[in-house]
């Protein structure tokens, strides 16, 4: 048996990185056993999704990072995938370099992923270049991720917002109202849908049947995140019906 030890650098009020990774993860661990997936949390103050406190946020990253840097992680994942979008294109690769820097500087050597990040790099991993996006977030916010898609090179087709500001509000939302939200969408350009833009909103059950009702791959922040620390590891990206990006192949 081989532990492999995540950390995750996750807002105070996020309770969905906690549960959807270690999910899947787990469903990964009974369909390939030998593996077996060990989590270690840092938390960043922040309540609402609003500019200002994802700005608050994001200066919290390197006390994260180093207390984390302390338990030797194999991998360091950080989750808040609108702050970072917030920040303007291509900010991913500065976070995930600060968040390097800082564990570097410890001794520590896990390589990091960003859930913003990972999301371009699990739509490009589908051959996707036309998405469509549901998020909770405020519409404004949602026009600053849907900018930060288009500058990669992706086409965001349609996007849904939910207007949920509160972030503990986000957690509590039931992810089989997905079942119903994504048909509000225009899919007739898209080539995959991204249920979930946001690590905070449920959306893991929701995954495979919508994939298996809309006939096109669906991924979520959550889905993109666990395939990039999959690969990260040197382990293959295998999820049982956690839709197309994790089947494998």
């Amino acid at each position: 048996m081989t532990d492999h030890h995540i950390g995750m650098i996750v807002p105070s009020s996020n309770l969905t990185m906690e549960t959807e990774l270690p999910r899947m993860l787990r469903d990964r661990e009974r369909a390939r056993p030998g593996d077996r997936f060990v989590f270690h949390s840092s938390r960043m103050r922040m309540q609402h999704v609003t500019p200002e406190q994802l700005r608050g946020m994001n200066a919290q990253t390197e006390r994260a990072a180093l207390e984390l840097a302390d338990a030797r992680p194999d991998v360091v994942a950080t989750a808040c995938l609108v702050a970072i979008m917030a920040q303007g294109p291509g900010h991913h690769c500065t976070a995930e370099a600060e968040i390097t820097k800082a564990l570097r500087g410890q001794g520590a050597q896990a390589p990091v992923v960003s859930s913003a990040g990972a999301l371009l790099d699990g739509i490009a991993a589908l051959g996707a270049r036309r998405v469509a996006i549901l998020t909770p977030y405020m519409k404004d916010l949602t026009r600053l991720v849907v900018d930060y898609i288009e500058d990669a090179g992706v086409e965001v087709v349609d996007a849904l917002s939910l207007e949920v500001p509160d972030n503990l509000a986000v957690a509590r939302l039931d992810p089989e109202d997905l079942r119903d939200h994504w048909r509000k969408l225009d899919l007739g350009r898209a080539d995959a849908l991204v249920l979930s833009a946001c690590v905070q909103m449920p959306s893991l059950p929701a995954i495979q049947p919508v994939e298996d009702e809309a006939g096109l791959p669906v991924l979520s922040a959550a889905t993109a995140t666990t395939y990039r620390i999959l690969t990260e590891l040197g382990l293959d990206p295998v999820v049982p019906g956690a839709g197309r990006l994790l089947a494998g192949g």
